[in-house]
């Protein structure tokens, strides 16, 4: 690939919420649209991911399909000549790739990740690979030389891990692979500072999550939009009685405000100054819902247009031409270590 590389993705374990669409997909499919031409786009959908955790298994394969049915309702292009969407597991140098890289990891970097400590403090049994979720993120972004990885605040431990491989392989074996950019390069490239990170309308201390039993503060992307909108409409708040940003004090008015600018595709200290001065927090629940209520209308409408059978037909597609570059890539990161001549 000789176009700089955008890589992202969103797993498959169940269905993706508002906060998946607004901190995600919607920001890869604006990406699309204003970077025409000028990089090369890998969407993957990473089913090897999804089972890191427990999950239905029975419904994987099928949630995997309407993922792509998600990026397509969402209004990515996917006759694109510059966007490669795959299936991670279908990539078999995914699997490869992971493994040699695991030779070059230390456990202690993988032991310290905030977000192993948070997910194996709730679970009796943990798996090794959600330790090593890490190194399968890292062959996934290395595989494709990709420069930018648009990613939330969360996975920030993680991108900055993938670097750190990735210098220490090229000063040992020559240039590997392309290093990813900063964290902080990465915020500037997606046009914002902070991050998008959707947050749970009953608890917005936590963010909207689709593994965490929270139907009160979740959004669901096919929920019905009328239920989507009274779940904004009764958000948790605060008594400050002031429209502010600032998610330590005011995290759920803060949450309102990301929606709304997310939504609208606005920088947030733009929407901050639209509200300045505004006491009413009904007013602001009302411009959310009503937003939120527009965009699964919408939304919905576009999903029904897409088949799995189209999804299929894309996927094998865009497989058969990735397969070719991951194998490349692999290649020379198995000479380069001695498994091969």
């Amino acid at each position: 690939m000789h176009k700089p590389v955008i890589l992202t993705g969103v797993r498959s374990n169940a269905e993706p919420t508002l906060g998946n669409y607004l901190g995600a997909i919607l920001p890869l499919v604006r990406l699309q649209a204003t970077h025409a031409g000028e990089y090369q786009i890998n969407a993957f959908l990473p089913d090897l991911h999804s089972i890191t955790t427990p999950t239905d298994y029975k419904q994987l394969y099928q949630s995997t399909i309407n993922n792509l049915r998600i990026y397509a309702a969402a209004g990515l292009k996917l006759d694109d000549p510059n966007t490669n969407v795959y299936r991670q597991s279908y990539i078999p140098a995914h699997s490869e790739l992971t493994w040699i890289l695991d030779c070059f990891i230390y456990y202690g970097e993988l032991a310290r990740m905030t977000q192993f400590k948070e997910k194996s403090a709730k679970q009796t049994s943990v798996s090794v690979s959600l330790l090593n979720y890490p190194a399968l993120m890292a062959a996934d972004i290395l595989l494709y030389d990709a420069s930018y990885v648009p990613v939330g605040e969360d996975q920030r431990q993680h991108l900055e891990l993938v670097r750190d491989i990735a210098i220490r392989m090229n000063n040992q074996f020559g240039e590997l692979f392309v290093v990813p950019e900063s964290w902080e390069n990465q915020m500037k490239f997606n046009g914002n500072g902070a991050g998008v990170r959707i947050r749970s309308l009953k608890h917005p201390s936590q963010k909207m999550s689709k593994s965490i039993a929270d139907p009160a503060g979740t959004i669901l992307l096919s929920d019905d939009p009328k239920e989507a909108k009274a779940k904004v409409l009764a958000a948790t708040t605060d008594s400050l009685g002031s429209i502010n940003l600032n998610y330590e004090t005011q995290p759920g008015v803060s949450n309102l405000l990301q929606i709304i600018a997310s939504i609208q595709n606005k920088p947030l200290n733009e929407v901050v100054s639209e509200w300045k001065g505004e006491s009413s927090y009904a007013k602001l629940k009302n411009a959310a819902a009503d937003l939120v209520e527009a965009t699964l209308s919408e939304f919905q409408a576009k999903l029904l247009q897409f088949s799995s059978e189209d999804a299929l037909d894309t996927l094998s597609k865009h497989e058969e031409a990735v397969r070719g570059i991951a194998e490349a890539k692999l290649n020379k990161v198995q000479s380069s270590v001695g498994i091969r001549p």
